[in-house]
């Protein structure tokens, strides 16, 4: 097996998110590496084109940005309690950027020598219409990735 450093993985809350979680945790214990949890805030996740804009500033990004917050906090915990060492970072994307983009920086910026995404695993027109950041990670990460799918509906894991 590899000997890893530092583990870059972004986190959504999605079960995805969470199952690549659990890998990269382990992976860190089997190395002894560090882990570095990473939420990118996506307000474009949220704009309807019907909030008011002094009420999408003032009220719903900062809403956003605590959710992100909460998130680190509760996968920082989930790494510690099983003896990983392990960081965060709250990018908020507003500021310009697309999520591969932070990604690739903070793998850079922490030296990191692997990266672990999870992945909805989009086949098709689905992918296409949708976009992957998973896929965008992939292509431009300067590290290796570790993809970890979510199993298909439908079917046994």
């Amino acid at each position: 097996m590899s000997s890893y450093h530092q583990i870059l993985m972004p986190v959504d809350g999605s079960p995805t998110s969470e199952k690549a979680l659990d890998e990269a945790i382990r992976l860190a214990r089997l190395s002894g590496a560090r882990l570095r949890l990473l939420h990118v805030v996506d307000e474009l996740d949220y704009v309807n084109g019907f909030e008011p804009a002094m009420n999408y500033l003032n009220e719903i990004i900062p809403l956003m940005q605590g959710a992100g917050e909460k998130l680190l906090a509760h996968d920082r915990q989930k790494a510690l309690d099983q003896g990983v060492e392990v960081d965060s970072v709250l990018i908020d994307e507003g500021k310009g950027g697309r999520i591969c983009d932070h990604v690739a920086e903070q793998a850079r910026r922490v030296k990191a020598d692997l990266i672990v995404v999870g992945s909805h695993g989009r086949r098709g027109i689905g992918r296409v219409l949708l976009g992957s950041d998973a896929e965008q990670i992939v292509r431009h990460a300067p590290v290796p990735v570790l993809v970890v799918r979510a199993p298909e509906e439908g079917l046994a894991p």
